[in-house]
């Protein structure tokens, strides 16, 4: 099997080269544009420059040539992308308001060395030229990057958060003009385990009954849950100046899964619309996944809100309204009771390698129940709850090939109550040949797993483990390719 048949179908993917973090994200004239880190001479890690996509809908992708390429100096590494509606930087032409890069220009020699440049565009992203008075921000460090820019109307001015990645540290900065910056405040993020902070971000999202609130995100490299990268989310309010936590201590994780990593929120787009995009991989084995010759994916797009519980505060995401479109054959199974059983959802010999599917529980006794997908000859994997743990799961140690790390196979799960007939459990799960994100009620529950099984493992059961459970109905719809072009 060519092991190019784990493309994704409705995730984006480059044609033939490496990607990792997504960058630059911007709504402007239309278009979603995506930026993101590449490597424009092969399938690894290297020569890290700006790769560039855009999008009417967060799903179908027009590939474009590279945006922001290294050059002898500097290697191009995160950032942001704004519009300069009102050309304060002096870069556009008086005609249409430029957009303006700010990205963490790497000096390309051994000792390293970070700061933060930028490049402006004239004709909606399509070329950019390097300011030549670049770097804008340097403090002489060897790590200082990630710059997420944006304007803060109330203060009529440029704000700039980035990342002292050792330091647990993510720093405010402001500028009339994107070019001269000066210092705010700071914001300490804490550490968890040993891992360093990076990718950060912050905007307003819709609560629920109430005012718009901040969030602040920050990746950390090591210390998530699965053992490897994920993201921190905090809740507080922005002045202009700091940002302060509504409660202390009271983040939460965007994901529970081990391949969700560096998201950013889309900028210029109003607070209602907020949608952002994440890496779909893990540092620890990205290298080493069995693909060719493209590596590296990103997740589905979501939409964002906020939910107050009591002081406490949940991010709720869900996949853009747009993978709907992509529904064909579906099959629906009307409420069941499994005792210590299983069944199948769809018929033998269906192309199950892209689905999106949705099922309740609304009462168990059982030790385990829930889902499994790509199911073939001792290769499946689990999205369920466990009782005995009071957690929603993703198990994939029998998901098919395995990358070299010790702890890829362990399950990863999240808090979860126990499913009732008043608040039943609800799971939504996307899966796209080489991936599954799992969705739990509302999406204040997130788990997404690169899985790479067998091309012919592409069954679907329903099942219980060590007792009772009731589902409701269910349905599996068979998912359409997405349309992908390159110039």
């Amino acid at each position: 099997m060519s092991i190019d048949n784990f493309r994704p179908q409705f995730h984006f993917t480059a044609a033939r080269e490496w990607i990792n973090d997504p960058n630059g994200l911007v709504f402007f004239e239309g278009e979603y544009h995506l930026f993101y880190q590449t490597n424009p001479f092969g399938e690894q890690w290297g020569h890290m420059s700006w790769g560039h996509a855009v999008s009417r809908d967060l799903l179908n992708w027009e590939i474009l040539p590279i945006a922001i390429a290294e050059d002898s100096r500097v290697s191009i590494f995160s950032g942001s992308v704004v519009v300069d509606t009102h050309n304060t930087s002096g870069l556009g032409d008086g005609v249409s308001p430029p957009l303006i890069a700010i990205y963490t220009g790497c000096l390309r020699r051994n000792e390293g060395g970070q700061a933060q440049e930028i490049a402006s565009s004239r004709d909606r992203g399509r070329t950019w030229v390097k300011y030549a008075g670049n770097p804008v921000l340097d403090l002489g460090l060897r790590d200082f990057r990630d710059p997420k820019v944006f304007w803060h109307e109330e203060t009529a001015r440029w704000v700039m958060l980035v990342a002292l990645p050792h330091d647990g540290k993510l720093v405010f900065y402001a500028s009339a003009d994107l070019k001269s910056w000066h210092h705010l405040s700071d914001f300490h993020a804490g550490k968890t385990g040993e891992g360093i902070l990076e990718c950060p971000d912050i905007f307003m999202l819709p609560l629920e009954n109430e005012a718009p609130i901040w969030v602040l995100k920050i990746d950390v490299l090591e210390g998530h849950p699965s053992k490897g990268s994920g993201a921190r989310v905090f809740f507080g309010h922005f002045d202009g100046t700091q940002f302060t936590e509504t409660r202390a201590d009271a983040w939460v994780w965007a994901d529970y899964g081990a391949d969700f990593y560096a998201a950013i929120s889309w900028a210029n787009l109003p607070i209602a619309d907020a949608v952002w995009i994440g890496w779909m991989n893990c540092h620890r084995y990205a290298k080493h996944t069995p693909t060719s010759p493209w590596r590296g994916a990103m997740g589905i797009a979501r939409t964002l809100r906020v939910r107050r519980h009591g002081e406490k505060f949940q991010l709720l995401q869900a996949p853009v309204a747009a993978v709907e479109t992509l529904r064909e054959q579906v099959f629906v199974t009307p409420a069941w009771s499994l005792d210590d059983d299983e069944c199948n959802l769809i018929p033998s010999g269906t192309d199950a390698r892209t689905l999106d599917l949705t099922l309740t529980c609304t009462h168990t006794t059982a030790r385990e129940c829930g889902v499994m997908v790509r199911v073939g000859e001792g290769c499946e994997t689990r999205v369920g709850y466990d009782a005995m743990r009071g957690v929603v799961f993703v198990d994939r140690s029998r998901a098919g090939f395995s990358p070299e790390d010790p702890h890829y196979k362990a399950r990863r799960e999240a808090p979860c109550p126990a499913p009732s007939r008043v608040a039943p459990l609800r799971l939504r799960v996307l899966v796209d040949v080489c991936s599954l994100e799992v969705f739990v009620g509302d999406g204040e529950v997130v788990l997404t797993e690169q899985i790479f099984p067998d091309a012919g493992s592409n069954g679907v059961k329903l099942y219980a483990r060590g007792g009772v459970s009731d589902f409701g109905e269910s349905a599996v719809w068979v998912l359409r390719d997405a349309n992908r072009t390159m110039d």
